[in-house]
């Protein structure tokens, strides 16, 4: 296409600095990094709908060695337990499990960072062989290490990290064993007691043995769209302070359950207690707002985020929060079906959003896409938030089955540039090969994971491979920084730290590792500070509400600050 452009307009995008024809943003991991992963759905010719929603995967740091590692959730044969060999695609190492790869990086005498990964699924003690969906992280216990909950189509299981290497199925001792459909999660911290409590999104309820035959215009069979069954409700869960939890779904209102797919956590209305978001497919979005009190209520229609600005529920798939404007309060991003818009609310204050998709230019570059994973991240770290969606259809394509695809819903994925937090611009070609191929994309996860101060992507394929892409374009300055709660040894889920920069302008965000779909991001913050690279001041308002300053820190560098040791506000 390059070459069809008038000789004017390619010099004009030359002086504007556009990435026409800069080097492609992202390079993916090659096979001699160790890490190779590639999903399993148990297609099986019956359209069961879990063969097309999984799956998600996590950036995490279980060893505590200073590097993030991956855990990648798998699919199975469904019913679970048939032969995985057997399928049209057939899965030819064994049973289909989860796995985790730990980071092994390096870093040599000239600077030349090396990344290693090593299958540690089996010595880790690890790795579920449920049918997948989902999977969050968190310290459960406060004990300094991470955990691991994953959800599946069936009953979910929570990862206890032992804190040398390996983990215990704590499941049952913990009570969070919800068994339905679980798709995305996130433990966040709802009544500010210092533990992290777990919410989960549940999908639909379905009975495999009496499934229903769906048909797509032209009489074939296809996947049938949620609809078709009963929605469930989603599962809240209240942490006693040891690890263990109560079950306080009772919280969330049942008489309008929806089919959860995204969670993500942010104080939406501003009063100093973190939320929960809800993308629902097909049906109106939740937005749980926190009481104080250990429960809920449902402002998602008040507030302008149930529907879309015409008054339309939408397929909500993936989810993402984040100060995209910079204008000190959380917006919200979500994907949707093809022929539907993805949908930017811009939040303006007092519990209110408005729905801003056309004037920031993402409406029309999504509609013939269906958006899964997604996530607000700097990628160029000029200090403003750029988006990546991943797309990938749920309803066949005639003209890929036309070609013999056996599983013809490949389509690509996209990243859309920020210009100034005002409007978008779609750059995927640019970003690199992996958004330039067609692809079944589910999962999103970001993450520093080389630690070279620019993010990174993982993500997941459905009935395909991951991809771990790594950011070289880093080309700004930054600052990473990594929180932790005032005993010094679970990370500060949910504080929310501004930096303020030297000639006055200011950058918000907040430590959680939810959002996206049925994914986990890396709990440390990397903000990007563009040229000047200089920070006046750093303000944290802590997960208990307390307020404390910090000195400037040094850019280009991480550092981690704990809860008591600033100036208190």
């Amino acid at each position: 296409m390059i070459q069809k452009l008038p000789v004017v307009l390619v010099f004009l995008a030359y002086m504007a600095g556009d990435r026409l024809f800069a080097e492609d943003l992202f390079i993916e991991a090659g096979p001699d990094s160790g890490f190779a992963f590639t999903h399993y759905n148990g297609l099986n010719g019956r359209f069961f709908l879990p063969e097309i929603m999984g799956s998600g995967c996590a950036l995490l740091d279980y060893d505590g060695d200073g590097d993030l590692d991956l855990y990648l959730v798998q699919g199975n044969t469904l019913p679970v337990g048939g032969d995985a060999r057997k399928t049209l695609v057939p899965h030819k190492s064994g049973t289909p499990r989860d796995r985790l790869f730990r980071n092994d990086l390096t870093l040599g005498p000239d600077g030349k960072r090396t990344l290693r990964f090593v299958d540690v699924t089996e010595q880790a003690g690890v790795g579920s062989t449920g049918y997948g969906m989902g999977v969050t992280t968190g310290d459960v216990d406060n004990d300094g290490d991470v955990d691991i909950y994953v959800t599946n189509m069936g009953k979910n299981q929570l990862f206890v990290n032992n804190g040398d290497g390996s983990f215990s199925d704590g499941t049952d001792r913990a009570g969070v064993g919800d068994e339905g459909l679980g798709t995305s999660s996130a433990f966040f911290d709802v009544d500010r007691d210092g533990d992290l409590d777990l919410f989960v999104a549940n999908y639909v309820f379905m009975d495999l043995n009496k499934y229903p035959r769906c048909f797509a215009l032209d009489s074939s069979l296809d996947f049938c769209g949620p609809d078709a069954f009963p929605a469930v409700g989603d599962r809240f869960f209240l942490n006693r302070g040891d690890g263990t939890f109560v079950d306080a779904s009772r919280q969330l209102s049942q008489a309008d359950a929806g089919a959860g797919l995204g969670v993500v956590t942010a104080d939406l209305d501003g009063d100093g207690w973190i939320d929960v978001y809800v993308a629902n497919d097909g049906d109106p979005n939740h937005l749980w707002r926190n009481k104080g009190n250990g429960s809920f209520e449902d402002i998602g229609l008040l507030a302008g985020v149930s529907r879309n600005g015409v008054g339309a529920a939408e397929a909500g798939m993936g989810v993402t929060a984040a100060d995209f404007d910079r204008d000190g309060d959380e917006d919200l991003f979500m994907t949707h079906l093809d022929g539907e818009t993805n949908t930017l609310y811009t939040n303006q204050g007092d519990s209110f959003f408005d729905d801003g998709t056309n004037q920031s230019a993402l409406g029309m570059p999504s509609v013939k896409f269906t958006g899964f994973g997604t996530s607000w991240v700097d990628l160029d770290n000029d200090g403003w938030l750029d988006l990546v969606v991943l797309n990938g259809a749920v309803r066949v394509q005639a003209e890929l089955a036309a070609k013999g695809e056996i599983f013809p819903l490949q389509q690509v994925n996209q990243v859309f540039s920020s210009r100034g937090g005002k409007r978008f611009e779609d750059t995927s070609q640019s970003a690199g090969e992996a958004f330039r191929i067609e692809e079944v994309s589910r999962g999103l996860a970001f993450g520093d994971v080389d630690n070279d101060g620019d993010a990174d992507l993982l993500i997941t394929n459905c009935n395909g491979p991951a991809r771990l892409l790594l950011n070289r374009g880093n080309k700004n300055h930054w600052l990473g920084l990594r929180l932790l709660e005032k005993h010094g040894k679970r990370d500060a889920i949910g504080a929310w730290v501004k930096l303020t920069l030297k000639g006055g302008e200011s950058l918000g965000r907040r430590v959680k590792t939810d959002g996206s779909y049925c994914s986990a991001q890396d709990s440390r913050l990397l903000f990007g500070l563009g040229k000047v690279g200089t920070v006046k001041a750093l303000h944290i308002l802590w997960p208990d509400g307390s307020k404390e300053d910090f000195p400037a820190l040094a850019s280009n560098r991480y550092h981690t600050l704990r809860q008591g040791t600033g100036v208190k506000k």
